[in-house]
């Protein structure tokens, strides 16, 4: 499928989805989204890809909003549909079976720094900036925002992120647990490019596991996480990828995972 907004490139079973609308930061306007939502979809049915990189194109944004001239019809109504559909997305991208990696490469602000929470972890250039500073326009958070961001860092910093809609830092964000390394600016794709190809070598089977156990058992409570982490660990130990991985061990030699 051909995209506008969107460009995707595959090597070595890692994707690399770019938001490419340069000029206007590339902000998030109904088309990027659609074509996200469809994306996820299509991707989403496919299982030859062991993890996936988000970014945004040119040296300045990863995303810097949501695109203020298409917002500025919205009224009450389509206010909250136009929320349900950035919702959706998102939570596509979080549900998403293999890690998704956000590569913030410059300003993730409003729907950038949501787009970001929905993947699985933040790696950030040292000139990325961090914010939620949609109550300037008179609004609020809509894609996850009030929700994910206090998962994140928790209630109180979140808060304060929220109402004073200040911009920060990648360091601060880093201190804050909301981004998991930063590094330099130039090598940024390098860094996530790195840890993509760790987690190629390691059994695709045990890396959708595990990431639902943790994505999944976040929203419960601790006796219920622990009774669905030993049914995933139980799942792990029936497939040929624990065979495979046990044997290459017991044998000193590289394992070939199946992904079964």
């Amino acid at each position: 499928m051909k995209f506008e907004t969107l460009e995707f490139d595959v090597k070595d079973r890692i994707g690399v989805l770019t938001i490419s609308r340069t000029q206007a930061l590339n902000a998030l306007n109904a088309q990027v989204l659609t074509e996200l939502g469809l994306f996820f979809e299509e991707l989403n049915s496919k299982i030859d890809l062991c993890c996936l990189i988000i970014t945004g194109s040119g040296d300045k944004a990863f995303v810097a909003g949501a695109d203020i001239k298409e917002m500025s019809a919205v009224d009450k109504n389509s206010g909250a549909e136009a929320a349900q559909k950035g919702q959706k997305v998102f939570q596509a991208i979080e549900d998403c079976p293999i890690p998704v990696i956000a590569a913030v490469n410059g300003f993730a602000l409003g729907g950038g720094l949501e787009l970001a929470m929905a993947c699985d972890f933040i790696i950030a250039s040292d000139l990325a900036k961090f914010g939620l500073p949609e109550v300037s326009l008179g609004l609020i958070p809509g894609y996850g925002g009030t929700q994910r961001l206090s998962r994140y860092i928790g209630k109180a910093k979140a808060k304060m992120i929220i109402a004073t809609g200040d911009i920060y830092s990648a360091q601060k964000a880093k201190d804050w647990g909301l981004v998991a390394e930063v590094v330099e600016a130039g090598l940024l794709l390098e860094k996530c490019m790195a840890i993509a190809k760790s987690i190629t070598k390691r059994s695709p089977l045990a890396v959708r596991l595990a990431k639902r156990a943790v994505t999944d058992g976040f929203e419960l409570n601790q006796a219920e996480g622990l009774e669905l982490e030993a049914e995933l660990f139980g799942q792990a130990f029936s497939s040929e990828d624990k065979t495979e991985g046990v044997n290459a061990f017991i044998e000193k030699r590289e394992p070939k995972f199946s992904g079964k």
